[in-house]
């Protein structure tokens, strides 16, 4: 079996990369560098999964372009890297993921799609936390590895075509998380420069975004 992982050079794509190999799958990372030349690099794998670049400003149209190119391919099956909670109005990145599942789930291929929560692994917890968000707000934390393994998990075993999963290795907030690596949390001002990135943590400061941990550990087999 082979799967081409679609920003398999970025951390995600690493990680869904490893867990695949870890699984004796044949792996075709697809950076930039190969973008010029999708179809023909995707040409022969079984399976791809989908990981469109942080904050791309236009993620349908992307979603558009590689869907057309995994149909051309002949690649029948489609993992798609999704975001918890993703029709949130008050979050523009999140509703391109929200339109771009649409695609996916309208685009004749076998698809599932996968929405992890917040990555742990983005926390520096070897310091005191700055946060421009409530310290005390919950999120449903995802563990990079888990999320690699879980997207192996789905693309090569049965029972996964035309489903959707959160994931979440823990829930917890960032006082909770910095308490526990003895370090201190505290909430600073949102100054930051792009709109979707203040949008977002302004939207944490009221909500949160919590993530039920259940989908994680069944599809892991920790059920």
């Amino acid at each position: 079996m082979t799967i081409g992982v679609i920003g398999g050079r970025g951390k995600t794509g690493r990680a869904v990369c490893e867990a695949l190999e870890r699984r004796g799958v044949e792996t075709v990372p697809i950076g930039r560098a190969e973008w010029p030349d999708l179809r023909r690099v995707l040409s022969g794998c079984d399976a791809a999964y989908l990981i469109a670049p942080n904050l791309h400003p236009d993620e349908p149209a992307y979603v558009t372009e590689v869907l057309d190119a995994l149909r051309d391919a002949g690649v029948g099956r489609i993992g798609y890297h999704s975001v918890a909670s993703p029709y949130v109005p008050a979050m523009p990145h999140h509703l391109g993921k929200a339109a771009s599942e649409d695609l996916v789930r309208r685009s004749g291929l076998a698809w599932t799609i996968l929405q992890p929560g917040a990555y742990l692994q983005n926390l520096d917890l070897s310091a005191d936390l700055d946060v421009p968000y409530d310290v005390d707000a919950v999120f449903g934390f995802a563990d990079l590895a888990e999320v690699g393994e879980a997207a192996a998990v789905v693309l090569t075993t049965d029972g996964h075509v035309g489903a959707t999963y959160e994931l979440a290795t823990r829930a917890a907030t960032i006082g909770e998380l910095a308490a526990e690596a003895g370090r201190s949390a505290r909430r600073v001002e949102n100054d930051v420069e792009h709109p979707w990135l203040r949008a977002m943590f302004d939207y944490y400061d009221g909500y949160g975004l919590p993530v039920g941990t259940r989908p994680l550990d069944l599809l892991l087999g920790r059920g």
